[in-house]
């Protein structure tokens, strides 16, 4: 095999995306993903989905196209691919952060939107291709809403809960939730990581925005 060929291969290799563990939900380590995923990632956030092209992407990892569509379908199935892992880093952490979190309405609604937001600081680029979701199609579309609309029903869970308790006083819990989820996902339109705000700092101002808009009840 020569260098090169061997430099193709590893390009080339897709691999199993697992999310390393982590000794808390707060803790993200820096994003870790195969070569071809990398490159779309990267073109996807500088140029957007549409003016992407398989070629530029198979330029960037240093393979032919035909060696792309070996792993994947096309360019829609990277996106999906990306998609996939970006759910399932946010909904491990939302789902450890309320496993601690106990029973208290309040303490739940706090972690799950500083898990979130905290997702959103530290991997933005990702964060960032929710807004291409409209390219999705078929499977890749359906799974990508499934998990969208576990995170919906789980917040808006937590709200009518803290507002039977008395603990959030807000008329529209439905309503609340899904703003307060555009809101942290728009941190992925500014935040940048080289910039003043560490995520904590991001995260501790959303939640309490977030605890304003539902009216929290302090106790």
């Amino acid at each position: 095999m020569t260098p090169f060929e061997s430099a193709a291969q590893e390009a080339t290799k897709v691999g199993t995306m697992t999310e390393t563990p982590v000794p808390s939900w707060r803790d993200f380590p820096p994003l870790s993903l195969p070569p071809i995923l990398r490159a779309t990632l990267d073109q996807v956030v500088a140029h957007g989905y549409d003016a992407t092209s398989v070629r530029t992407i198979a330029r960037q990892v240093g393979v032919t196209v035909p060696a792309l569509y070996y792993h994947f379908e096309n360019k829609q199935a990277m996106l999906a691919a990306l998609l996939d892992h970006a759910m399932s880093i946010v909904s491990s952490h939302v789902d450890t952060a309320l496993d601690e979190a106990g029973e208290d309405p309040a303490r739940q609604f706090a972690a799950m939107i500083e898990a979130i937001c905290l997702y959103v600081a530290h991997h933005p680029d990702l964060a960032f291709l929710d807004s291409e979701r409209r390219a999705l199609t078929g499977d890749g579309l359906a799974r990508y809403v499934a998990h969208r609309d576990r995170i919906e029903r789980r917040l808006r869970a937590i709200i009518e809960n803290g507002c039977a308790a008395s603990v959030f006083a807000t008329p529209d819990p439905e309503g609340c939730g899904r703003a307060i989820l555009s809101m942290c996902q728009g941190i992925a339109g500014w935040y940048r990581p080289d910039g003043s705000d560490a995520p904590q700092d991001v995260a501790r101002r959303y939640v309490a925005i977030a605890l304003a808009a539902v009216e929290h009840v302090a106790r």
